[in-house]
């Protein structure tokens, strides 16, 4: 593991119990977090275009607390290796329904939230500010679409300052086939170009299908299986799409 790799991961643990630490002391009226095991092949490097096969670790935490929720992962990827690095995001929202006492539904609309999310990685530092949309989606009790203001920079791109517009969504819809329990969960994200440093508009995204594993034998909401493909057009803004089907377990606690 180089230095910077090296650094940054350790900032990246260190901002994981941080940020766990932060989430309990908060007093959260509820909370979740995952350990998540991927195996896939067909990753690309950028800026050079090779293919790679590796495995990512994931920590998933999120939490409801009075005037909102915390959302934060952490991404080893390559775990085992000398070289493994580091990605992680920390999404607070604030709900505006919540800290008025007013109801702000409006058509398919449940609430309106002040939402950020700051990304940091070997290659990666970016904020974004901006505000999110609680959907009412029949069967779906996890339906969100946020609108950011994006600010970044990259080392691909000698540290400097860019912006964007991105738009993201999220949801998780969990459902019964026959005597199973399954979920299918994701994320969607747009983020327009940035010109200033050379950077496309890119598309990243990460739907999951699992199967509740543990309820197969009584301990339902706690083991599953399942996979998880992770798309990426024009990644950190290059000319390369990168298309990983991977197999998935998650442990949530």
């Amino acid at each position: 593991m180089t230095l910077f790799k090296k650094t940054n991961f350790l900032k990246g643990l260190a901002l994981s119990a941080g940020l766990l630490g932060a989430s309990v002391a908060q007093a959260a009226d509820w909370s979740k977090t995952s350990v998540l095991l991927l195996d896939g092949s067909g990753y690309k490097s950028v800026p050079s275009n090779t293919e790679y096969d590796t495995q990512v670790l994931t920590l998933e935490h999120v939490d409801g607390w009075k005037y909102g929720s915390n959302f934060f992962f952490v991404d080893v990827t390559d775990p085992n290796s000398s070289d493994s690095s580091f990605y992680g995001e920390f999404s607070p929202s604030f709900s505006l329904g919540k800290m008025t006492g007013k109801d702000l539904s409006f058509g398919f609309v449940k609430d309106v939230s002040l939402t950020g999310t700051w990304e940091l990685g070997d290659v990666t530092n970016a904020k974004l500010f901006g505000l999110g949309f609680d959907l009412d989606v029949p069967g779906v009790p996890v339906a969100k679409v946020n609108f950011y203001q994006r600010i970044g920079e990259s080392d691909f791109y000698s540290g400097e300052t860019s912006e964007a517009f991105q738009v993201t969504l999220v949801w998780m819809a969990p459902f019964e086939l026959g005597p199973t329990k399954w979920v299918f969960e994701g994320y969607f994200d747009y983020a327009t170009a940035e010109n200033n440093v050379g950077k496309k508009e890119n598309i990243t995204s990460s739907p999951r299908l699992f199967i509740d594993a543990g309820a197969l034998w009584g301990a339902p909401n706690q083991l599953y299986a399942g996979v998880e493909w992770s798309y990426w057009m024009n990644k950190y803004g290059s000319d390369i799409d990168e298309s990983v089907p991977q197999a998935a377990i998650k442990w949530t606690f």
